[in-house]
């Protein structure tokens, strides 16, 4: 009868699929700069996000402005009540999408803010993540602090740039 000993091999003949010479600090800091760049795309997502919804009402303000603009030119005797209802919903549809537009900044702002507090409290966490000195020798790379000027460059890089970027910095 096979027992567990037989099927199960002894420690030493087990292999690791990590390269030998790898320690798994290394590995560690590997994977936490890889979470930093996830981050970071991750950051550049929204902000893209952010841009496209400000762009989408923005077009509709002024889809709607024009609109208004051409019942406005009307003189005001030659105005069906038709065209006044018309201006008046116009002028409504156009406070709520500004009024959108307000919470979207507010939103946006909150957002720097957030990750302006992260970025401040990073080297903390990186201390007590790797307090063998780790995050000393293995510095995070200038292009990957959120706060430096390299990380505000990669927020007006192309996402295909910016890719490209964190892959070659490993």
């Amino acid at each position: 009868m096979p027992t567990l000993a037989n099927h199960c091999p002894a420690a030493e003949d087990v292999i690791s699929m990590a390269d030998s010479t790898v320690t798994i600090e290394e590995i560690e800091g590997e994977l936490f700069k890889m979470d930093q760049i996830r981050d970071i795309l991750v950051r550049r997502e929204s902000e893209l996000r952010y841009m496209m919804d400000d762009i989408q009402l923005c077009k509709e303000i002024t889809r709607l402005k024009q609109e208004l603009q051409k019942l406005i030119t009307i003189p005001d005797k030659d105005k069906s009540t038709e065209d006044r209802e018309k201006e008046e919903e116009l002028l409504k549809q156009i406070n709520k999408l500004v009024e959108t537009r307000d919470f979207l900044v507010d939103d946006v702002e909150f957002e720097r803010l957030r990750e302006r507090e992260e970025d401040r409290e990073m080297p903390a966490f990186l201390q007590s993540k790797f307090p063998s000195g780790l995050a000393e020798k293995d510095p995070v790379p200038p292009a990957l602090e959120p706060s430096s000027a390299a990380a505000n460059l990669l927020l007006h890089l192309p996402f295909q740039l910016l890719l490209s970027c964190a892959l070659a910095i490993h």
